[in-house]
């Protein structure tokens, strides 16, 4: 970026042909010798590389022994969640591990 040299504006290139030069949209002062700024850039690291894939759809959850009343399977995740006021206790959810049925039960 270069400024005027007469009254201090920006100046903006403009393609003249094959070359660029820089003028003022001001005063219309022109800077001829102007060569753009050429960037180089060399990747020596292919960005995929540091992608990690994942196999499974695991959930890391904690688990606890309880009868599902869907599938009757004895083992379910669980987290807890403020689903109601704050003065009022959290909503206890599970998750069944084997059919995934999903319910809650309150504090």
């Amino acid at each position: 970026m270069d400024f005027c040299k007469k009254c201090g504006t920006v100046l903006v290139a403009k393609k003249e042909g094959d070359k660029t030069v820089l003028v003022c949209r001001k005063c219309g002062s022109r800077l001829d010798d102007y060569k753009p700024l050429e960037i180089d850039e060399n990747v020596e690291k292919n960005p995929l590389e540091d992608i990690v894939v994942i196999e499974k759809n695991e959930e890391y959850l904690p688990k606890t022994k309880v009868a599902c009343p869907k599938c009757g399977n004895k083992e379910a995740t669980w987290w807890i969640q403020q689903t109601r006021s704050v003065d009022e206790a959290p909503t206890l959810f599970l998750r069944c591990t084997k059919c995934k049925h999903s319910w809650r039960e309150y504090g």
